[in-house]
């Protein structure tokens, strides 16, 4: 069984589009869909820290699913060529990532 050719895609900024760094990153999820906010981590204080949200993005479960790929991919390829990315210890897995 042959696929089906892969369509010449074109991509195309929006009038609108913008690009802006995250460091932080909040995710919900229901049935229908994945939720994900961006936003800047601020330390206020030794003890207080402010996360400014800026933009949030709903993603069909496919479409997590192919994100998921395409991120495994992209950080092997980093890690290959840069080195181990090392992670705070104190990051779980349940909560968001920073």
């Amino acid at each position: 069984m042959s696929l089906p050719p892969q369509p010449n895609i074109k991509l195309v900024n929006a009038p609108d589009y913008r690009e802006q760094y995250a460091n932080s990153v909040q995710m919900r999820v229901n049935v229908w869909d994945f939720f994900m906010v961006f936003g800047t981590l601020q330390p206020q204080s030794e003890t207080h820290v402010e996360i400014r949200n800026f933009q949030g993005i709903y993603l069909s479960p496919q479409q997590a699913k192919a994100l998921v790929g395409l991120l495994q991919q992209n950080v092997a390829s980093y890690e290959s060529a840069f080195g181990d990315i090392k992670l705070d210890p104190r990051m779980t897995p349940g909560g968001p990532v920073h």
